[in-house]
């Protein structure tokens, strides 16, 4: 099964318009790029097109079963790799208290000292560290 078929309601499979595989692979170059959906090129039709497409095709399980027939033909052909997956990273946020480890003297000296036990190597000489510690 390729791209050109689509799963249709009663769980068979149906051609799927020329129209159609053009938005699919506008919403797959979306994706893969990380653009906006106003960024996507004309050809693929028009921005607020591919994205009501895409929300329909998401909400009606439509567009999962077209990545699935994707993936699965990859897989057959032994063309599946790690390239195909995505993750965006740009909304990926850490808590406040994350910018900056507070640690005492003495236990950041304890933890140099256990990892030179379990290492067997000495740490280079490192000039003396200002370390801050943060009243709450």
């Amino acid at each position: 099964m390729g791209v050109d078929r689509a799963v249709s309601a009663g769980g068979g499979y149906r051609a799927l318009p020329r129209r159609a595989r053009d938005q699919f692979n506008g919403i797959l170059l979306r994706f893969r790029t990380g653009s906006g959906w106003r960024d996507v090129p004309e050809r693929y039709g028009p921005w607020s097109t591919l994205y009501s497409r895409f929300s329909g095709w998401a909400k009606a399980g439509v567009f999962q079963g077209l990545m699935d027939a994707l993936i699965a033909e990859a897989a057959s052909r032994g063309q599946v790799g790690l390239e195909s997956v995505s993750v965006d990273s740009t909304i990926v946020r850490a808590h406040q208290e994350s910018a900056g480890l507070a640690v005492a003297g003495e236990t950041l000296d304890a933890l140099e000292q256990a990892l030179t036990e379990e290492k067997g190597a000495r740490l280079p000489e490192q000039p003396p560290v200002l370390r801050v510690m943060r009243r709450r």
